[in-house]
């Protein structure tokens, strides 16, 4: 099919066609590497049914009462064996989480209710619970779970912590017929020198501003923008404080 778009110059056409040309191969290596992905075996078993702490599903809610333990075997719902796991980089002394998890995790809030239409979906981070689920409310995460790793070594056993600290990751795992859990892929790419870009393809902003003539350049995600970029840094270890009625 030959595409022309009015008043486009014949040099424009020529390398607009050679760009098509290679979007068709990217494609197809695409295709090609879910193929592989697809292919490998179940992986390792997971020995530990790691406890992680959840709260309600109403972010609002902030009662320490709700507060609860959840079993990496409990985030399986029925009829679906795959559970997909975000790990979020944010330490315990950090104020604020990871700029880029951050923004991973806006673009992974709004599109879980269709990811959990065929498969499990979780955010994990190491940040204490309480401190997760007022920035997630302040954020407006409410349509994800979100699960501290405070107390477990889930972030360690699965090479997103060590002695110099977190990585991002997306990791998958599964459950098999006799229940048992295994651990069947993560993003290992961005570990190795040069390739800290490996974990872009998971958010659709980068692709976005590839897109422009002057690409991404340097830009860099923030945690607030526009009206908020100059709000003070708010204690996220208490509840936002209810408004005055008083007057």
């Amino acid at each position: 099919m030959n595409v022309r778009i009015k008043g486009e110059s014949e040099d424009y056409r020529k390398l607009r066609n050679q760009l098509l040309e290679a979007e068709i191969a990217l494609k197809d290596q695409t295709e090609r590497v879910a193929v592989l992905r697809r292919q490998l075996p179940a992986g390792p078993v997971v020995e530990t049914d790691y406890v992680f702490r959840e709260g309600p599903l109403d972010l609002r809610d902030s009662s320490p009462g709700k507060i609860r333990d959840v079993r990496l075997s409990e985030l399986f719902a029925p009829g679906k064996d795959s559970l997909i796991v975000d790990h979020m980089m944010w330490s315990p002394g950090d104020e604020l989480p990871c700029r880029m998890c951050n923004m991973w995790a806006d673009g992974y809030s709004s599109i879980a209710p269709h990811l959990g239409d065929k498969v499990n979906f979780v955010l994990v981070s190491k940040v204490e619970i309480g401190r997760l689920r007022d920035w997630g409310r302040r954020r407006g995460w409410e349509k994800m779970r979100l699960l501290s790793s405070h107390d477990n070594t889930f972030n360690a056993d699965y090479f997103v912590e060590d002695e110099n600290g977190q990585r991002p990751a997306v990791s998958v795992f599964r459950r098999g017929p006799g229940g048992k859990i295994h651990f069947t892929y993560t993003t290992e790419m961005s570990r190795f020198p040069g390739h800290h870009r490996g974990i872009d393809p998971f958010s659709a902003v980068w692709h976005l501003l590839d897109l422009l003539p002057e690409g991404r350049e340097n830009w860099m995600p923030k945690h607030f923008y526009g009206s908020d970029s100059g709000s003070p840094i708010i204690s996220l270890s208490a509840p936002a404080a209810s408004p005055d009625t008083s007057k």
